[in-house]
């Protein structure tokens, strides 16, 4: 890889609820399809610091950073996404932004299987962060 060339960076949130169900947003964009809260990083941003301003845009909320489980690369969008075990602070209500028209809670039967497997990765996290192509 040369100097100039460029890639992207992502950092996503596993999310769950009571049931052991992971939360997922439905964008407004992009074919309005569902996913784990998060984004790409801004110059000069932590991959910590990047979730944090994520999930705060998206969900209107603060989290706990709990661990980072896995890097994966995507080969169709040249891109690398970071996968964080987080929860939403005590008393936090989520307040979508514009982004994204709605939220709930899936089954891992309910995830497409890239997702499945790196939210499986998430939550039962070993101690080694996974690092795989897709």
């Amino acid at each position: 890889m040369a100097f100039d060339d460029q890639f992207r960076l992502s950092v996503h949130a596993v999310f769950t609820d009571e049931m052991g169900k992971i939360l997922q947003l439905r964008s407004t964009y992009d074919g309005n399809r569902w996913g784990l809260p998060g984004g790409s990083l801004e110059p000069g941003e932590t991959i910590h610091e990047a979730l944090i301003r994520e999930c705060h845009e998206e969900l209107g909320v603060n989290i706990d950073i709990l661990y980072m489980s896995g890097m994966y690369f995507h080969k169709a969008y040249h891109s690398h996404a970071c996968i964080f075990r987080c929860d939403m602070q005590n008393g936090s209500e989520i307040t979508l932004s514009a982004e994204h028209s709605d939220y709930r809670y899936f089954t891992l039967d309910e995830l497409s299987a890239i997702q499945r497997h790196r939210v499986l990765d998430c939550l039962q996290f070993d101690g080694k962060v996974k690092s795989e192509k897709f």
